[in-house]
């Protein structure tokens, strides 16, 4: 479909998927990386929110499991405010050594193992399917905290209403999407800061009353429980609000998505994210203490300090409003994360073939459509079987966070290891890894023993399930690619009789358009097929090829250029080989994301050169035809082949058997 179409050309459908999602983008133009890509106002808003809005449910998990010893708060708002720089500084360091982005799973793959990485790009997966349900769910009561308790049965299904939102909004792109919720990030930021620092300020006076009720209660405790019972109480506080780190490791994610030097701008919005996450944070707890705030039933503890701080300010009942409204609508924001995420690491694990390739896929509007729509049905059916539960989902979610922590700081201490003697400040560096290593397996061990019988099993078995798909996955990719490869080896040598062909193409002689996706077996075998079936009947040979921008490849315009020259090579490899058999040879090439359409037309204005033509295409067919091949397998070569019998040009479709 080209770019410049006018909108009348269009079917109903294609026009009312424009109005909703846009028209599509034009992958040639050079400076679309620089219009896509965000700067690091932008990215704190789009990824660091999933980390900032975290503060709505991990503090009040951790300020509850206190029980009556609510004191300790003022420890735990140190130990959160340090555990997030510790992380967030190790995920600065993972930012300078893999700036291509890809987070948990590129650095477990590349500094453990495929194994290590699998293992960490599941949990990761279902944990951005977590972050988009835990993040409407916080919403939901956030908002619902305000409204008669009549209201209620409504909660889940207007959380499930904002997975549909979110799923279109990110069909558009990630930019308009991050632009149309900037308001809602500035909103919650001004709120809270006036939230927080009234709390705080109002009670300066009363600082050394704090601290001698401080020193008193933890004497009693000491006295009554023992310095083991309450360091035990205080880890698992300190451990249940885990949910407090879980959107750190999103902004390592999405580097690709940033304004060049990516680094710079990943680790700038890395120091804004962990800034403003251990102010607010700490801040809650704190000021949970100093207002001494208790559980009230149907509104969170953010709402019940709302309403005691700003109590007796004039219009103070609409402020506390406004504020945890912007609470609500934040924790929309942070469901973008996963929306953003989520399928970028389904991409980088189908590029790997641990997932579909069709996942690496990027659609007219250069998302990767097959990875939103996923996220969405996965977030929609969580959401349902935790019937909205935040406390429910958020051990889910903490478990699949902390696993993927616990395996990129083990391997970034094994990398600076092994690396002592090249990088001159690893002492330094590899002290931060380990101590956010043993925090880290600490929490997900604390976590997984206290929630495992209230939902933490259910974690595991889906991550474990989604493992198991992957590796039945890989498998079948390896064994098509040592049948492809068997195909290389045997006709990698194809002899050449007779001088070489150096006349030009003939227009209006027979034509064999052929279809290639790179200079192989595949491609080889369907050459010789043509040859032997058609013998002496064609005199030209067009090789054809679509360099397919996915997301692999979409990462800058150096990238698009590569890969435009290695297919551009592949093309040429083809037609010297073609005028060595003694035939007048020459290639077509063009660049886009849908492989399909892109294919068609430029078949179609091929065909208008050579009128005499006919199209031929490869396609892998396997001993025993299974469910599996075709989800595996797409059908690119069927629907060129309908595209284009419509038109009127005849396409032949030359079966390619795999011993699978």
């Amino acid at each position: 479909m080209a770019q410049d179409e006018p909108e009348e050309n269009f079917g109903i459908l294609h026009r009312l998927l424009h109005k909703l999602i846009g028209r599509p983008l034009d992958v040639k133009d050079t400076t679309l990386f620089r219009h896509l890509s965000l700067i690091p106002i932008l990215a704190w808003i789009g990824l660091g929110a999933d980390g900032l809005s975290s503060s709505s449910y991990g503090p009040e998990e951790a300020f509850r499991a206190l029980g009556q010893h609510t004191h300790l708060a003022i420890l735990l708002a140190f130990a959160t405010a340090f555990t997030v720089f510790i992380i967030s500084y190790a995920y600065a360091r993972i930012i300078e050594h893999f700036p291509h982005g890809g987070g948990g799973y590129i650095v477990a793959t590349h500094t453990i193992g495929p194994g290590a990485g699998v293992i960490s790009g599941c949990a990761l997966l279902v944990d951005y399917m977590l972050t988009i349900t835990v993040s409407l769910a916080s919403c939901a009561d956030a908002i619902f905290s305000f409204l008669p308790l009549q209201l209620l049965p409504f909660k889940m299904p207007f959380a499930m209403f904002l997975i549909l939102v979110l799923v279109t909004l990110n069909l558009r792109g990630v930019k308009e999407s991050v632009q149309f919720l900037a308001p809602i990030f500035i909103t919650f930021v001004v709120t809270h800061v006036l939230l927080l620092g009234t709390g705080l300020i109002s009670h300066i006076p009363q600082v050394h009353v704090v601290a001698g009720e401080f020193r008193t209660n933890f004497g009693v405790d000491l006295k009554t429980m023992g310095g083991f019972a309450m360091l035990a109480l205080l880890l698992r506080a300190f451990s249940l609000g885990g949910g407090t780190y879980t959107g750190i490791e999103a902004v390592s994610n999405g580097l690709q998505i940033m304004r060049e030097p990516r680094v710079h701008t990943g680790k700038r919005t890395m120091f804004y994210m962990a800034t403003s996450l251990a102010i607010t944070a700490g801040g809650l707890f704190i000021c949970y203490l100093l207002f001494r705030i208790t559980p009230a039933e149907g509104k969170t503890l953010n709402a019940v300090l709302a309403g005691e701080v700003f109590l007796n300010w004039p219009f103070g009942y609409w402020l506390a409003l406004i504020t945890i409204l912007s609470e609500g609508a934040l924790l929309v924001v942070a469901a973008q994360a996963g929306f953003i995420d989520g399928p970028r690491v389904m991409a980088n694990m189908a590029v790997d073939s641990w997932f579909p390739r069709r996942f690496a896929a990027l659609s007219e509007r250069l998302t990767m459509q097959n990875g939103i729509l996923v996220m969405g049905v996965a977030a929609f059916l969580l959401l349902y079987h935790a019937h909205g539960s935040v406390s429910a989902l958020v051990v889910m979610y903490s478990i699949n966070v902390f696993l993927t922590f616990s395996l990129s700081q083990f391997g970034m201490t094994r990398f600076y290891v092994k690396n002592r003697h090249k990088e001159e400040k690893w002492k330094q560096h590899i002290v931060v890894h380990i101590i956010g290593f043993v925090v880290c397996v600490t929490i997900l061990t604390v976590t997984v023993y206290e929630k495992f019988s209230e939902g933490g099993w259910l974690t595991l078995v889906i991550t474990g399930a989604v493992i198991g798909v992957c590796y039945l996955t890989k498998h079948h990719y390896l064994k098509v690619r040592q049948g492809v490869r068997e195909l290389d080896e045997a006709l990698s040598g194809i002899p050449a009789y007779g001088p070489v062909n150096t006349e030009p193409v003939d227009p209006s002689a027979m034509t064999a358009i052929q279809l290639v996706t790179g200079f192989n077996g595949f491609g080889l075998h369907t050459l010789l097929s043509i040859v032997r079936n058609f013998p002496d009947l064609y005199k030209n040979y067009i090789f054809v090829s679509v360099a397919e921008i996915d997301s692999g490849s979409f990462k800058g315009a150096e990238e698009v250029e590569a890969l435009k020259g290695a297919v551009r090579g592949d093309l040429e490899k083809y037609v010297r080989l073609t005028r060595k058999h003694g035939f007048a040879a020459d290639y077509r090439m063009d660049v886009a994301t849908d492989v399909v359409e892109a294919a068609t037309e430029l078949v179609e204005k091929i065909a208008r050169e050579f009128p005499r033509c006919t199209v031929f295409t490869g396609k892998l067919v396997f001993r025993h035809e299974q469910l599996a091949n075709k989800l595996l397998h797409n059908e690119t070569a069927f629907a060129i082949q309908r595209r284009l019998q419509w038109a009127g040009i005849t396409t032949v479709i030359l079966p390619i058997r795999v011993n699978v």
